[in-house]
């Protein structure tokens, strides 16, 4: 699903904030310069943090996921070179987002959208018991890249919205330029085929 993560949200990064290109971003981090994190937060700031705040539903801890994605992008970049700059710092930052919601919903707080993310996807993963450590499993995130590369690209953008930026469903509808109420019936028949597709796959 990481690759159809930058084009899904395509209009929430503001390149003429710092003005420099991903190239010269992550030029920065391999100098170690410093100026890397400011340059990456100015560039992609809002675009994570709107990750966060969709699992979260919290703005001061998706302030804080922020700031701790802007740490794991320095000390991971280099040796990691990413392709694709927003895609690779949605992906920490979503980790990281999830592991707070783990703990937040352990003690009954928050109130982002990832609890009806996980219970529309019980309908296509077999054990509901394990949802959330299947949703991150190498084999069933290859089943599921499968899958989209066969969806229609406004169908596909749907489903990443909905189900990897953890968007609800009235903010799905106003991305994509349609009513709730179809926004809701194309989610319902993309899980659908969804299920018949990791039939095949033996999920």
């Amino acid at each position: 699903m990481e690759n159809y993560l930058a084009n899904a949200f395509a209009d929430v990064p503001e390149p003429t904030v710092c003005g420099m290109t991903d190239g010269e971003i992550i030029e920065l981090f391999d100098l170690r310069d410093e100026k890397a994190i400011s340059a990456a937060g100015a560039k992609y700031g809002r675009y994570c943090s709107a990750v966060a705040m969709n699992i979260l539903g919290n703005r001061q801890d998706a302030e804080e996921c922020l700031n701790d994605m802007l740490l794991k992008a320095w000390e991971s970049i280099p040796p990691a070179k990413p392709d694709n700059l927003p895609g690779y710092l949605a992906k920490i930052i979503k980790n990281i987002s999830l592991n707070r919601y783990r703990s937040a919903h352990a003690e009954k707080r928050g109130g982002g959208n990832l609890d009806g993310v996980y219970d529309e996807l019980s309908e296509c993963i077999p054990d509901n018991n394990s949802v959330e450590r299947s949703y991150e499993h190498k084999e069933l995130i290859e089943a599921i890249n499968a899958f989209l590369d066969g969806l229609a690209s406004d169908k596909r953008d749907v489903f990443v919205l909905r189900y990897w930026y953890c968007m609800s469903i009235s903010e799905v509808a106003l991305r994509v330029g349609i009513s709730e109420n179809r926004a809701a019936a194309e989610l319902c028949r993309v899980r659908k085929k969804l299920v018949k597709h990791l039939e095949k796959r033996g999920f």
